[in-house]
């Protein structure tokens, strides 16, 4: 009787054909995968550098079309703050999660069929349902009664308006000028057009955040402060106290 154990089926599968192999690091999907990459660059002129290269342009225009776009300025309609050649990052995601642009932002917009067929950016200076109105005895804006301070950002020597205006801003639109009141064709020129000079939210493209070029004028862009005070239009004080 023969009483050695004869090795089953799971036991000689188990077993390494060659037992001084060393086994294979990589797996199949492993070798696979390099092999992919090997064929690419060995189709491309210049192999793995264009393959680089390539891989860093797809991702700086995924990264255009999604999260910043360079904006270059075409005029000097929001001077001194940026100025005509100035490329400043739009910041695509700012209003895209609920958030909504704020009085103080500054903004770029598609202008087609309300300011003009181009792209533009402007100071957003009323949003919905805000009363604005230029100009109170000291010729200063007032935004739902109360008056902005802005001597941080206005072109020095401009004054907030030489034209008139009293204006509640639609809901989901923005009232907006530029900082170069003498020099800015804005919400105040379109007045008597379609859309009465407001833009839509749903035409802004992003939230300008920083001046990136030139380097020299490298600056984060910041809401000033003289908004800080405005009230929310449903909470409008009496404006007659305001003058006093």
């Amino acid at each position: 009787m023969d009483t050695e154990a004869q090795p089953t089926e799971r036991d000689r599968s188990s077993r390494p054909s060659d037992p001084g192999a060393i086994p294979d690091p990589e797996g199949p999907e492993d070798r696979s995968r390099f092999a992919f990459v090997a064929r690419i660059t060995e189709w491309l002129p210049g192999g793995r550098i264009s393959l680089t290269l390539l891989i860093c342009l797809l991702f700086l225009l995924l990264l255009n079309l999604f999260v910043v776009k360079p904006f270059q300025i075409p005029s000097g309609s929001m001077e001194n703050g940026l100025r005509i050649g100035d490329r400043v990052l739009v910041n695509r995601l700012a209003y895209r999660f609920g958030a909504e642009p704020r009085r103080g932002d500054v903004v770029v917009f598609d202008g087609t069929g309300y300011f003009g067929d181009a792209d533009y950016i402007k100071r957003v200076v009323g949003v919905g349902a805000d009363h604005v109105v230029c100009c109170d005895k000291e010729g200063r804006i007032q935004v739902n009664g109360r008056p902005v301070d802005e001597s941080t950002f206005l072109y020095p020597g401009d004054s907030p308006s030489t034209v008139p205006f009293d204006v509640v801003v639609p809901e989901g639109t923005l009232f907006v000028l530029g900082d170069h009141r003498s020099d800015s064709r804005d919400s105040r020129d379109h007045l008597g057009s379609p859309g009465g000079g407001m833009v839509p939210v749903d035409v802004v493209i992003g939230r300008a955040d920083w001046i990136a070029w030139p380097f020299a004028h490298l600056t984060r862009l910041h809401r000033p402060s003289g908004y800080a005070r405005v009230p929310e239009a449903s909470t409008e004080p009496d404006p007659a106290g305001a003058h006093g």
